[in-house]
């Protein structure tokens, strides 16, 4: 992707949130997003469109991540395309997309959700503090959460049991940010590691940043981690070794949880900055190629679109924009 291909033309600003908004993600096939905030509630946009569909209320304090279940029809489609011989029945094809959603906060609780009816299906109770962030597996079966009480959770989204069926507790601080293989968890910690956990062997692999960790994101091709961490620095690691490949700086970023992602082919880098700034870094040789001011204050969430030159940033001033070439 060319700098001229980066989108840095704002196309819809998505305004109903009464408060800052703490993150906005893309649904799988980047039709949606998804946002929540301060204000206790989560909001589905169709962004292209700049249009409202509907509002999520049940969260009894802020609400810091939100996550849907990934798309099925796109796995379908590229496990069809993967190989041409199997058939994939109209009846499959047919289940609902983006049906089930996952949030947290402040409230200690993991919801999930019923997408069309906008009903909690089940509320995950064993956190002892606030909940960071949540993500669902490949599958949809399972959600795993991080803590501001040093721990993730997995909970199991087809059992009726309110329980987590696993808890990893190795951190010294709190668990701000986390991704999902097929076998592994990853997540950073404001105690300044990166750990990762093999659920099928039971191991754990562990690297120091030496700065507070905020954010991570895995690259598109899942060979590398990119890290935010409050010295105002994203770092890049690679997953198998751990090393060190690169640093991006430029932004500001020492006192609030702040999003990072790779663009869609992983040329680029991305990022807020509690200047109100957006950043694009060249991946190879970590050059600033593109940063503007995107909003009147902090930005606190940054998602890329799957397949297009698209990308939505939320922001502690209210708002989401949307941003094309």
């Amino acid at each position: 992707m060319s700098v001229a291909g980066l989108p840095k033309n704002e196309a819809n600003v998505l305004r109903g949130h009464e408060g800052a908004v703490l993150a906005s993600r893309f649904n799988g096939d980047g039709n949606y997003c998804l946002s929540c905030g301060k204000d206790r509630t989560i909001r589905l946009w169709n962004p292209h469109r700049g249009i409202h569909i509907k509002t999520y209320k049940s969260h009894g304090r802020e609400v810091r991540d939100v996550h849907v279940t990934p798309n099925l029809r796109v796995m379908l489609n590229n496990l069809a395309e993967l190989r041409p011989s199997i058939c994939v029945r109209n009846k499959v094809r047919g289940q609902l997309d983006n049906s089930k959603l996952c949030s947290c906060g402040g409230d200690r609780q993991v919801f999930y959700w019923d997408v069309s009816t906008g009903r909690v299906i089940r509320k995950f109770r064993g956190h002892d503090s606030e909940v960071n962030a949540v993500k669902f597996n490949e599958y949809a079966s399972v959600v795993v959460s991080a803590g501001y009480d040093r721990s993730l959770r997995a909970w199991d989204c087809r059992s009726h049991s309110t329980e987590p069926i696993q808890i990893i507790d190795t951190f010294s601080d709190s668990v701000m940010s986390v991704c999902l293989t097929k076998s592994e968890i990853l997540a950073g910690s404001v105690d300044g590691t990166v750990r990762t956990f093999d659920i099928r062997i039971g191991r754990e692999l562990s690297d120091d940043l030496g700065q507070p960790v905020n954010c991570i994101s895995m690259s598109n091709d899942a060979n590398c981690i990119l890290a935010s961490c409050l010295d105002s620095t994203l770092r890049l690691l690679d997953r198998s070794t751990g090393e060190l490949l690169q640093e991006y700086k430029g932004h500001t970023c020492k006192s609030y949880k702040m999003d990072c992602c790779l663009t869609n082919t992983d040329a680029h880098v991305t990022s807020g900055s509690e200047d109100g700034f957006i950043f694009f870094w060249d991946l190879v040789d970590a050059s600033v190629v593109s940063s503007f001011k995107a909003h009147a204050s902090v930005v606190t969430s940054v998602s890329y679109h799957p397949k297009d030159d698209c990308m939505i940033t939320a922001s502690v001033d209210g708002t989401i924009r949307v941003w094309k070439t």
